[in-house]
Order: structure tokens, then C-alpha cells, then sequence
């Protein structure tokens, strides 16, 4: 005779198991996306879409055209980087990132920057005669690059004179000073009027694009310590700008060539 309250138990524990075991099935068996479809909706004058597009963004168009359009100096001649060695533009650049970047460094590690190095590439405009506004920033500066100091021995600094020399580029330069002979080799090179020292640490500031050894600048990956101002080089030129009124024309000679 059968016993059917232990079939019942065999029966629930059977149960139980398989639920288990279809569970256990599904966990191992993970979902994977198969297909993607979409379509193109095209945009054009006549397009429906086009008026609830245009509603949408008018708001953000108008802010930044504003922003943009901000009145921040006034240029008395235009600044550009034409020059065999330096340029005005060149000159105004590297001077306001060492000064601007000089004040934040030393508040956060009590010392001074020694020079600053930017590349020619890296400047994509002028600086148009007359009124300027913050979108000549923009332009001049388009990419978001920021401002890195990188201590560099003596020994990397002369790297960084032969490499100017090499290059035969006007590259942004402030700090540095030297001379260069009939055969193109370097002579009195000087940071802040002083001869430099092979062993000697300089803070030099730079971008960050640059202190990763773009434009070839290997010498800027030899430093001993680097530190992120965290400050963009395009906003170091509008915070100056919105301070000078009139720009100044910088023409010292950071560069000579002699005869």
C-alpha cells in the first residue's frame, strides 16, 4: 500500500528542486544584445522638426553668443606670431602665463616660476587690431589645455635652448634669455639674468600637452617633479584680458643672433 503523506514530501522536495535548477539555469545564461536599429531623420529647411529644434537650443545660442561677444580689451596693433625668434603674440602669451601662473605656484608651494615655454603651433589666431572680445580667445586658444609646471634641471634647459635653435620656430618664450652665434650653437644663456647651472632645479611652466613631450619637447618628460595648476591656458589670456584695458606691446629681445 502506498504511504501518501511521503509521496506529498518526495513530491514538495521534487518541486522545489526543479524550481531550483530553472533558476539556477537562467543565472548562467546572460542576456546579449543582438541587434541595433535606428533610422535617419533628416534636417533640413523645410524639415517639420525644425522649428521645435530650433526653439530648443535659442535659449543656450544666445547665452554663449552673449558670453562670447563679451567686450574684454583693446589692441593697439595687431599681435601675431610672425618673427624668425619671438612675436608679438608669442611674447604677450608667454609673459602672462608665467605672471598668472607664478602667483599660484607660489601660493601653493612658496616658490617661483623661472620660465615659461609654449609652442608656436598651439597658437591658432591673431589678436586683431582694435576692440577684443572673449571669443578672440577662443580662437587663439582653441584646444583645453592647461597649464603644467615641470622642475627641469639645468642640463634639461640647455636641451630646451638647442632645441629653439633646432626648431627655428618663435616659440613663446619668458624668462630665458640667449644669444646665438654664426654657428648656431647657444651663448650667454641666462634664466632671470643669471647663468644657468647644470645641477640646478628651474620651475618652468608649460602645457600639459608639451610636459607629455608633445612638439618633440622631450626634455620637458625628463623633469623631477611636475605639478597641475589646474588652470587653462585660454583662460589664463581671458582673466588677463579682462584686466590690461589696452594690451601692451612686449619687444624685448629674448633671443638674439649674432652676426
Amino acid at each position: 500500500m502506498v504511504n501518501l503523506k511521503k509521496y506529498r514530501v518526495v513530491f514538495n522536495y521534487f518541486v522545489l528542486l526543479l524550481t531550483f535548477l530553472v533558476l539556477l539555469s537562467c543565472g548562467n545564461n546572460p542576456f546579449y544584445l543582438t541587434k541595433i536599429e535606428g533610422k535617419k531623420i533628416a534636417i533640413t529647411n523645410t524639415s517639420s522638426e525644425l522649428p521645435a529644434i530650433e526653439n530648443y537650443i535659442k535659449p543656450y545660442r544666445e547665452t554663449i553668443d552673449k558670453d562670447l561677444n563679451t567686450l574684454l580689451a583693446f589692441a593697439p596693433i595687431t599681435f601675431d606670431k610672425s618673427g624668425e625668434w619671438q612675436s608679438t603674440i608669442g611674447n604677450l602669451l608667454a609673459d602672462i602665463t608665467l605672471e598668472r601662473g607664478n602667483s599660484i605656484f607660489l601660493s601653493r608651494h612658496q616658490r617661483t616660476i623661472d620660465i615659461c615655454l609654449l609652442n608656436s603651433g598651439g597658437i591658432r589666431s591673431i589678436i586683431p587690431k582694435g576692440n577684443v572680445y572673449t571669443k578672440t580667445a577662443f580662437e587663439v586658444m582653441p584646444f583645453e589645455n592647461t597649464s603644467i609646471v615641470v622642475d627641469l634641471k639645468g642640463a634639461q634647459i640647455i636641451e630646451m635652448v638647442n632645441y629653439i635653435i633646432t626648431e627655428k620656430k618663435p616659440h613663446p618664450l619668458a624668462g630665458l634669455t640667449f644669444s646665438i652665434d654664426k654657428n648656431s650653437s647657444a651663448n650667454s644663456i641666462l634664466v632671470n639674468g643669471k647663468p644657468v647651472i647644470n645641477e640646478q632645479i628651474y620651475a618652468v611652466i608649460t602645457s600639459d600637452y608639451l610636459a607629455n613631450g608633445g612638439d618633440k619637447m622631450d626634455f620637458l618628460k625628463k623633469g623631477i617633479a611636475r605639478y597641475d595648476l589646474d588652470y587653462k591656458l585660454r583662460n589664463v589670456l581671458i582673466d588677463y584680458l579682462k584686466d590690461a584695458d589696452t594690451i601692451p606691446i612686449i619687444t624685448d629681445i629674448r633671443i638674439k643672433k649674432l652676426n
